[in-house]
């Protein structure tokens, strides 16, 4: 099995009501590549979120008391400390500069995945805007790849990505936070190894795998590579409603060890 990460550059900067559909397949064209049947496009956070208008102004917002008393334990700016309790279902740790939650997607992150980094002022003071995570990332990676369909005729898998901490390692990965078009999490449940033995528990995070190779590839900084062409995966929609996009990945509060 060979699979390959391209990535693509040559985006203008995103701004709220970008067809991006239209401006990556023009910076696919301009780069010398095409979209196949079978590809998985990889897709910045940041960019589906610019394109979808998430943005916000920190001094519009009221900090309540109890995000007042947060930020004075997490060394935080209240008002931001409101909007990511905004974006959240629950406060999961508490240190000084870190706040984790549960994010009203059901993904635990940091600061409910509002960014600030590299993103314009928009007339905003100084650090007051922010960026939050797309209102649906699983509708959006869906409306992707509905577009492409439309406008090519090529049928691909979709993932949006985002750079998220991990309970038990140190640093970020990307990790799919939107999935349209194939199976986010591989069940094996049932099969056999190579002794024939029967998999008890074997799950393969497939969007996430692909997800973290395509961020490798994106950078962190300024590399302005905010879409990644994968090829050789051949995904497949699932027929099993309940298995499409990310929420297979998402493990259930009940057997979550780290809370």
């Amino acid at each position: 099995m060979k699979l390959t990460f391209t990535g693509i550059g040559s985006l203008p900067m995103i701004e709220p009501g970008d067809d991006l559909v239209a401006l990556v397949c023009d910076a696919v064209a301009s780069s010398g590549e095409q979209i196949l049947d079978d590809d998985v496009i990889v897709l910045a956070q940041k960019i589906v979120s610019k394109a979808e208008g998430r943005y916000l102004d920190l001094s519009t917002v009221e900090p309540s008391a109890e995000a007042i008393e947060l930020a004075a334990v997490v060394d935080k700016d209240p008002r931001k400390v409101q909007a990511i309790l905004n974006e959240s279902n629950e406060v999961v740790r508490t240190r000084e500069g870190v706040l984790i939650v549960e994010q009203k997607l059901g993904f635990v992150q940091a600061n409910a995945g509002i960014d600030q980094s590299n993103i314009p002022d928009r007339g905003a003071e100084e650090d007051m805007m922010c960026l939050l995570l797309p209102e649906d990332p699983d509708h959006s990676a869906r409306m992707f790849r509905d577009g492409i369909r439309s406008r090519l005729g090529r049928d691909v898998g979709v993932i949006i990505n985002d750079s998220l901490g991990r309970a038990w390692r140190n640093g970020t990965l990307g990790l799919a936070i939107g999935v349209a078009g194939f199976t986010a999490l591989e069940d094996y449940v049932g099969g056999q190894d190579l002794y024939g033995r029967e998999l008890k528990v074997t799950q393969v995070a497939a969007a996430d795998e692909m997800a973290a190779g395509a961020s490798l590839v994106m950078g962190q900084t300024t590399e302005k590579t905010p879409v990644v062409l994968v090829r050789g995966y051949r995904p497949r929609e699932p027929e099993d409603l309940s298995q499409r996009g990310v929420g297979s990945l998402i493990r259930h509060r009940d057997m979550d060890l780290f809370r």
